[in-house]
């Protein structure tokens, strides 16, 4: 599948790249939602407070997946209210790093956080991350006290170590997807269907510096996750191996003369 749903330019290879207009804003949180319709007017309520805290100038921008719920119509009543917020809406559902590789490319901010939309990922903790850059240029969150069930709490310490054994990138948390980093970066980079899992890697690869922060995880507010172990475990697998597979045939050279 390519990431044809975005501006994204998508090549023969079946990847896209992301190539982003002039920053105009010191921030951009980007979200994205699929049938989420319960948690956007809370998320949104909770949000903003915190990001005009920060003294900073500042954009919401959402990634709507296909929703087939109310998701999109409560997206631009929000967007009636408080400036700040786009919106993109794909046509059908595409998945998650398709959307994000479409906000990837809109994004105006110099620094991009990214955040689920479920309520789970507490917007207090944003300015926790925003600290640490620089000097790192991507910053995770590690979900200190996690509120899921203890079978998939099993699930996630088991693909950690396996991703650890195989990728060695320092994740401690890899189902996290509360993160915050430069946009620069992301112009260098190309994206394919699962890389989500791997932005870590992907930073590592282009030799940016990464680090983990506690951040709080809250459970999910109204609706059902997206992901269970069925749909996720396999694929996951399969793209750790296909990230590997990049790192280990990256051309390494090292010019001792040139005339």
């Amino acid at each position: 599948m390519l990431l044809s749903a975005s501006r994204a330019s998508p090549s023969k290879d079946g990847s896209a790249a992301v190539t982003h207009p002039p920053g105009a804003v010191d921030l951009t949180v980007l979200i994205p939602v699929y049938n989420e319709e319960e948690n956007i007017v809370p998320l949104v309520e909770e949000l903003m407070p915190v990001l005009d805290a920060l003294g900073k100038s500042f954009e919401v921008l959402f990634v709507d997946d296909g929703s087939t719920d109310g998701t999109w119509r409560l997206l631009g009543e929000m967007q009636a209210r408080r400036p700040g917020i786009r919106l993109v809406k794909f046509a059908r559902n595409f998945g998650k790093m398709p959307a994000l590789a479409a906000g990837f490319e809109r994004a105006r901010g110099d620094i991009v956080v990214i955040m689920d939309g479920d309520l789970q990922n507490d917007p207090h903790d944003i300015p926790a991350l925003l600290a640490r850059i620089p000097p790192y240029d991507l910053v995770l969150g590690r979900r200190a006290r996690r509120r899921d069930s203890w079978f998939r709490r099993l699930q996630s310490r088991t693909a950690n170590r396996i991703r650890n054994a195989v990728l060695g990138d320092g994740v401690t948390d890899s189902g996290c997807g509360f993160q915050a980093f430069r946009r620069a970066p992301l112009a260098r980079m190309r994206f394919y269907i699962g890389l989500h899992r791997f932005l870590p890697t992907l930073f590592q690869m282009e030799g940016c510096r990464t680090t983990e922060v506690p951040v709080n995880h809250r459970p999910r507010h109204a609706g059902v996750a997206k992901y269970g172990m069925r749909n996720r475990a396999w694929r996951a697998f399969n793209d750790m191996m296909a990230v590997r597979w990049l790192r280990s045939h990256q051309i390494r050279t090292e010019i001792e003369e040139e005339r």
